[in-house]
């Protein structure tokens, strides 16, 4: 599996900020897991980068910052957005009541050791595959997260593409940008105009794919033999 994990390091401290990326790079080097590391030095700039890329999987969060804490970053964050796992990071103890109401998935005490690391690592890896992986798509002005596991299929129209999960959604862009976003091997291109959960199909025939939510989507020729090894592969 190709999938890469986004992660966001907040921490209003430079020295803090590059001991824990260099610890989170070091654990993945040695698991070999994919990931993506941006690092921020306070909470407004997070969240001023987050009104474009709400597509972070893990976020480390200082408590003790500035303006704005850790903790109150987290909730706003958590009020849009059920499927980020949140870790905080701080020098006390006293913060961990606080953890409970954005369900952190744990804290860690600085100074931060390498294995307390990887094993929260370990564990949000674990959870990200697990099918919390998300989307975000901006309709009507407002931007949604949409969890991969809901998308039965995307189809395109024109240069507009409608994902069709727990209701549909219509945004301007290709199927091909939608692709490489998605980098998911559960989802396998039947078309030029559709691309199509796996784990959404119900039945394969010849010449056409049915869903386990009733739809019916054509399988052009040539693809039959692709798409059952790619079930087979991927299930």
């Amino acid at each position: 599996m190709n999938d890469f994990m986004k992660i966001a390091l907040v921490d209003d401290s430079e020295t803090d900020r590059a001991y824990l990326e260099k610890l989170v790079k070091e654990s993945c080097e040695k698991t070999g897991e994919a990931v993506r590391i941006r690092s921020f030095p306070s909470a407004e700039a997070f969240l001023f980068d987050y009104e474009e890329e709400k597509d972070y999987a893990l976020l480390l969060l200082d408590v003790e910052m500035g303006k704005m804490d850790g903790v109150t970053l987290a909730k706003k964050i958590r009020a849009g957005n059920p499927a980020v796992q949140i870790v905080f990071v701080t020098g006390y103890s006293d913060y961990i009541a606080d953890g409970y109401e954005v369900e952190a998935l744990h804290y860690l005490l600085k100074p931060v050791k390498d294995e307390k690391l990887s094993e929260v690592l370990i564990r949000a890896f674990k959870k990200f595959r697990t099918n919390e992986r998300t989307i975000a798509l901006e309709t009507d002005g407002a931007m949604e997260l949409v969890p991969l596991r809901s998308i039965r299929y995307l189809e395109v129209f024109r240069n507009y593409t409608t994902v069709h999960a727990d209701r549909e959604y219509t945004v301007k862009k290709t199927l091909s940008e939608f692709e490489a976003e998605l980098s998911d091997r559960r989802f396998f291109r039947l078309s030029r105009s559709l691309l199509v959960n796996l784990f959404e199909i119900r039945r394969v025939s010849r010449d056409c794919v049915f869903l386990k939510g009733g739809e019916m989507l054509p399988l052009p020729k040539g693809k039959y033999e692709s798409l059952n090894r790619a079930l087979i592969d991927t299930l």
